[in-house]
């Protein structure tokens, strides 16, 4: 089964509320399922994106879940905390010297084409919103999953303590993004080898 084939399967299997489906008729109608999670780092290859959610997913169900959470928000917090990434990024070309033989030679590279920059979590949030309601702690853990690289946090902004000490949720899922990304995403760049 493909990234894409079990991400649908499994946010079919666990969420069931209203508009669900729209959002993800929506979703394919991106490039979601086929874009970068960075423009070099973790993820930046053809379905690093929802390689990606994915892995979140699974870092959050086994390390962090106990068997009496809620499964729907585990899922939908998991799977669709980065959804602002979706049309998001665009593949353009550059000349690279190849160390090798000397020649210069014409490689992709991925590059932001933000188009509705309106942060990053929030941005997530509000384009899930638009099809299916997210309950409080949904909301919070998909806005603040950045932790301290979010750009109000680093402004000094304080609501993110707020946020982790009301909803387990946020700290969770700003965990189990941490560890996909630094830690099972090490060597996932096609472009950026040199730092893997």
């Amino acid at each position: 089964m493909g990234y894409k084939e079990e991400f649908l399967t499994l946010f079919a299997e666990h969420v069931h509320r209203e508009g669900a489906a729209e959002l993800m008729e929506w979703l394919q109608s991106t490039d979601f399922f086929t874009a970068p999670a960075s423009t070099r780092f973790h993820g930046a290859c053809a379905e690093g994106l929802v390689m990606h959610s994915l892995n979140v997913y699974k870092v959050l169900r086994s390390k962090f879940c106990r068997d009496e959470e809620n499964m729907e928000s585990v899922v939908i917090a998991a799977l669709l905390h980065d959804v602002c990434k979706a049309n998001y990024y665009t593949v353009s070309t550059r000349n690279v010297k190849n160390k090798d033989t000397g020649r210069w030679e014409e490689v992709p590279f991925y590059s932001i084409a933000d188009e509705l920059p309106y942060g990053h979590g929030e941005k997530s949030v509000w384009m899930i919103e638009r099809y299916m309601r997210l309950t409080l702690e949904e909301a919070m853990a998909i806005r603040w999953h950045m932790g301290g690289f979010d750009d109000a946090a680093r402004g000094g902004c304080k609501a993110i303590s707020e946020a982790y000490d009301a909803f387990p949720l946020a700290v969770k899922l700003h965990m189990a993004d941490l560890a996909a990304t630094y830690l099972l995403e090490k060597g996932t760049s096609a472009v950026n080898k040199s730092k893997n």
